[in-house]
């Protein structure tokens, strides 16, 4: 099958094996991936990760033991938990110890003809929500994770840092408690979307004030040092990011002004799905562009500096 490698190198290859199904798997015929952050990070040394890349899919599976899942469509979570230690059983399976992830850590991922997933990591796609649509669930639910973490109330006054792809999800989940959210970023030509939703915007230098909550998914240093002179003393910080970069952070002040400091993930398919199928989600104009799979390092040259760039496996 097709598939995209990174060893050290990015590249297409044409020739890998199929993967191999445990009893507990399905094999899942892939339709459309999307290139995240975090693939970019780690053709850059992120996680040290060698292996088919690939977290964001949507698919059909064609192959497995319950065969209640054959031929359906599906979306996937990227975490393989064992469910059997002491983590999983207290129902914190994203953070089992033993886990794989779905193309970042000794699993392969889904940019590929094919993929081999555990059973209890599938959840059905509506038939009302496109592929397109689709693809966004795995950072539509990261964003969801936020909100499900700390309480984020009406009368807030909210602050999201980094106007990519992921921040513009992440402040779509954000207005929905009614509270005031504002986007501080570098792109005015991505801000339409934010506009029509009621959300203010302005560049770093503009922002002003302190914030009850502030979310920083820029990936860089400096986005971190806005974020975090915007959060008011007793605030809550939320780092969205993963970056292969190490990055300093004043740790005293943090301790000075009891900052929350608050590392947020990966979150809950079932409401992303929900918000999806219901329309309050907009993803068509987070899309920059979609290639074949056999363009993929076409794709992957395009994705830098771009919003979301897929890839589709077939036609």
């Amino acid at each position: 099958m097709r598939a995209v490698m990174f060893d050290g190198e990015l590249r297409l290859v044409h020739d890998q094996p199929l993967p191999t199904v445990p009893a507990n798997e399905a094999l899942v015929k892939i339709h459309m991936a999307g290139i995240c952050n975090t693939d970019i990070e780690i053709t850059r040394g992120y996680k040290g990760f060698n292996g088919i890349l690939g977290h964001e899919f949507v698919g059909t599976v064609v192959e497995c033991a319950d065969a209640h899942w054959v031929g359906r469509r599906i979306v996937g979570e990227i975490n393989a938990a064992c469910r059997t230690c002491p983590t999983c059983l207290r129902g914190d399976d994203p953070h089992c110890p033993n886990r794989t992830t779905v193309g970042i850590y000794k699993r392969a991922g889904a940019m590929a003809d094919y993929i081999s997933l555990p059973i209890d990591c599938l959840h059905e796609v509506p038939a009302d929500v496109t592929d397109a649509q689709a693809v966004f669930t795995e950072p539509l639910a990261a964003a969801l994770e936020i909100i499900q973490q700390t309480h984020v109330r009406p009368p807030d006054r909210v602050a999201l840092v980094g106007d990519g792809k992921l921040g513009l999800l992440i402040a779509q989940v954000l207005r929905l408690p009614g509270c005031e959210v504002t986007m501080v970023g570098r792109h005015p030509e991505r801000w339409d979307l934010l506009h029509r939703q009621g959300i203010a915007t302005c560049r770093p230098e503009q922002a002003e004030g302190w914030y009850d909550v502030v979310v920083d998914v820029t990936g860089n240093p400096e986005g971190l040092k806005t974020s975090r002179r915007l959060v008011r003393p007793r605030g809550r910080l939320v780092m969205k990011s993963t970056v292969a970069a190490e990055t300093q952070l004043d740790l005293t002040m943090l301790v000075v002004d009891e900052i929350q400091l608050i590392g947020s993930r990966c979150g809950p398919f079932p409401a992303a799905l929900r918000l999806l199928q219901r329309g309050l989600i907009e993803t068509a104009p987070l899309i920059t562009a979609t290639y074949a799979l056999d363009d993929a390092m076409a794709a992957f040259a395009a994705s830098r500096g771009a919003l979301k760039v897929l890839l589709q496996m077939e036609g």
